[in-house]
């Protein structure tokens, strides 16, 4: 692994100071415009060690995309296809009991229909598109689109940009892009910029839609039966040195399957009789800010939420917040590496007493959780994450970020939770696991490398590397460690 990981670093390092080639150069068929991507990855899994099964694997996973669109004066159209494939999927990464799938091979193999191998067509989005609704900056979509919460608005500073890119966006609503076939939402799109001298002053967004299914299953045509409310006011404000970015949201969620088992720390048994609907209402929002010194830059960023609602015959009261800070030196002697170091610490609720009536375990809706796990072995439920992280940019097309979370879980009397929402409508979309009332989870040491080929081509490489602490011991006896590794390459077109 060592050399394998050294020899795609060294490649990666000198491709990326490669000639620029020219943008490429835009599709027309008649007045319709023709884009699209390739996405290819290979995957190579060591869970953490199980009684039975395999936990060492390695399989392949393909996007392609394509995208078809038309603008007219008062309108637009867009519809965009994919074709998710999968190869070599592990057919032994299941555990009984607690210890369960070992990692997401396991998850793609058990929703195809325990296929080895899947694929499948179907459209991504669909969407036609009017200007000018509401008011000059008025824009609204209805059919089949990809959204990500926080991202209604792109900030000019560079630092703000790259704050909402890896550390606001998706939090709770997204279209979990990182697996290999994703999701999208049905529904109507509402978006309204306040405008002043072309700058933006202020967005509001609003989202109805039901959620595809997808993410691990290659079917994408079909809905879940669920359904949310998603508005959000967004701000960019300050000026000169000091820079920022608000948002206030309110998103409300409900599921009405009676015949899916919900995932909480309960006893199977209560569980199996609870088939009232999960009903959530979620209050929130992030500021973020960057303030420029002489120094160095600098960087705020807080987000938070509050849910209220019934989690089936539970009262639901829950919370999440998370807090960082960060830092990029101008010194002489550092500035060929632009170094940016950041840290912080974040925390969801758990839910302490199965039989008080109240479910306190926050729930992350339908987010894309890998941006703030890159080892996606846990999420933002029931967790405390105490993060670090250090990026090195050398080059423009070169990026090197290290990153260290230590893990706990909220309440020793929860679960170890996984997962990213629902993606079928058989399934509940979170795994829990018991720990015995340990508390203490792991250690995730990790390294990226991303590099922009060119204009049309980019490479990404990651190494993860978890030290299971006592929770995982308690499932995971006899190997507490896993390691997850990937080489993915992205053509756009």
């Amino acid at each position: 692994m060592s050399f394998t990981r050294t020899l795609f670093l060294a490649m990666a390092a000198h491709l990326a100071f490669a000639q620029e080639a020219p943008k490429p150069k835009v599709h027309k068929i008649g007045g319709i415009t023709v884009t699209g991507s390739f996405r290819t990855r290979v995957e190579s899994w060591d869970w953490f060690e199980p009684s039975s099964g395999d936990p060492n694997y390695t399989y392949s996973g393909s996007l392609l995309r394509l995208n078809l669109s038309q603008a007219k004066e008062k309108f637009s159209w867009t519809t965009e296809f994919a074709i998710p494939v999968l190869l070599h999927l592990p057919d032994n990464a299941v555990a009984p009991g607690a210890q369960g799938a070992m990692g997401m091979g396991a998850n793609y193999f058990t929703a195809n229909n325990r296929n080895t191998n899947a694929a499948m067509f179907f459209p991504k989005q669909a969407y036609v598109q009017w200007k000018g609704v509401g008011g000059a900056g008025g824009q609204l979509r209805l059919g089949r689109v990809e959204f990500a919460d926080g991202s209604e608005t792109a900030p000019k500073n560079a630092t703000l940009a790259a704050l909402k890119t890896t550390r606001i966006n998706m939090r709770l609503l997204g279209h979990f892009g990182w697996t290999h076939i994703g999701r999208s939402f049905d529904g109507l799109h509402y978006s309204r910029n306040s405008m002043s001298k072309s700058a933006v002053t202020g967005n509001f967004t609003f989202l109805g839609a039901i959620p595809t299914r997808g993410v691990f299953q290659t079917d994408g045509w079909g809905w879940n039966q669920i359904a949310f409310g998603y508005a959000a006011y967004t701000k960019p404000w300050g000026k000169g040195t000091h820079t920022a970015d608000t948002r206030v949201f309110a998103l409300y969620y409900q599921d009405w399957r009676s015949n899916v088992l919900k995932t909480d720390n309960r006893a199977a048994a209560a569980r199996r009789l609870d088939t009232a609907n999960v009903a959530i209402s979620t209050f929130g929002g992030h500021s973020i800010h960057a303030i420029e010194t002489k120094p160095a830059t600098f960087d705020i960023l807080f987000w938070g939420a509050a849910q209220t609602g019934r989690w089936g015959v539970q009262d639901h009261r829950a919370y999440a917040y998370d807090a960082e800070a960060g830092f990029q030196p101008k010194a002489q002697a550092v500035k060929k590496l632009k170094p940016w170091f950041r840290g912080g610490y974040g925390q969801s609720s758990g839910d302490n007493n199965t039989a008080d009536g109240t479910h306190n375990t926050f729930f992350q809706i339908l987010p894309t959780p890998r941006p703030f796990a890159r080892f996606p072995f846990f999420n933002m439920m029931n967790n405390r994450d105490i993060y670090a992280g250090l990026t090195l940019r050398p080059h423009p097309r070169l990026s090197i970020s290290n990153e260290f979370h230590s893990l706990s879980l909220a309440n020793r009397n929860d679960l170890w939770y996984v997962g990213g929402g629902v993606f079928q409508p058989w399934s509940f979309g979170y795994v829990g696991r018991a720990t015995n009332g340990a508390r203490s989870l792991a250690n995730l040491y990790d390294a990226s490398v991303d590099v922009k080929l060119n204009a049309q081509v980019s490479l990404n490489l990651y190494y993860g590397r978890a030290q299971g602490l006592a929770a995982i011991k308690s499932i995971y006896p006899s190997g507490r460690s896993a390691n997850l590794g990937y080489v993915e390459l992205m053509y756009k077109f």
